[in-house]
């Protein structure tokens, strides 16, 4: 019975991956709320009623789709702030690191801030909100990490307030990309966001910290899976 519903079982999460896939292509170009299953359905080539043998209903496609960008972004920006083995990276260079790659990744996959956003605006907590937020809790926690230990490493400004550096980190790139939504410009992001990094870490590292940070890493946008 293995041998027989493994196939069955494979060939559902390839055509939930495709959905997931669609639904942030679509994303990209058009209102979340908008988008119907049949336009879903017609994006991968199968029917509306395709669509629900593999899903349950249209929330639990944008779920999916949170969960692949939770999934998928922390990932790499863990991967970023961690380095090499060979060559592990100093706090305020971890710092940038992850800034760069959260910047690499929404210039690849512009539909992830509009799906964010639109959650973002109900006043209610839904189950998509309550993924966002999660999503959020954690990147907060890993850049709050970075700034901790290069805290201890005496690499802040003296007095800095871990909270308000974690919060204005984020809230660089939230700005970013909210220029970037408003011109439908998403690739201005890779020149805009070494500059604003910088006037970032300029506000929170020691003058001596500051001559020991790693050269500003150029942004190249991803290609897309």
């Amino acid at each position: 019975m293995e041998l027989e519903a493994r196939p069955t079982k494979q060939a559902t999460e390839v055509r939930q991956a495709g959905l997931v896939v669609a639904a942030l292509e679509l994303a990209a170009h058009s209102n979340p709320n908008n988008i119907t299953t049949a336009d879903l359905a017609r994006a991968v080539g199968i029917t509306q009623g395709a669509v629900f043998r593999h899903f349950a209903s249209k929330e639990t496609i944008w779920l999916a789709v949170l969960d692949w960008t939770a999934q998928t972004m922390l990932s790499r920006l863990h991967e970023a702030a961690a380095g090499s083995d060979a060559s592990p990276r100093q706090p305020l260079d971890a710092l940038q690191a992850i800034f760069t790659a959260h910047v690499e990744f929404l210039i690849a996959h512009p539909g992830v801030p509009r799906v964010i956003f639109q959650e973002l605006q109900h006043a209610a907590d839904t189950p998509l909100k309550v993924r966002v937020r999660d999503l959020m809790q954690q990147y907060r926690m890993l850049v709050m990490t970075q700034l901790q230990h290069a805290k201890a490493q005496g690499l802040l400004r003296q007095g800095t307030d871990l909270q308000a550096a974690s919060a204005l980190f984020l809230g660089a790139v939230q700005g970013l990309v909210m220029q970037a939504l408003f011109s439908g410009q998403i690739q201005n992001m890779a020149t805009q966001a070494p500059a604003i990094f910088e006037i970032y870490l300029r506000g929170i590292a020691t003058h001596e910290a500051l001559h020991h940070v790693a050269a500003k890493a150029a942004i190249h946008p991803e290609s897309t899976p």
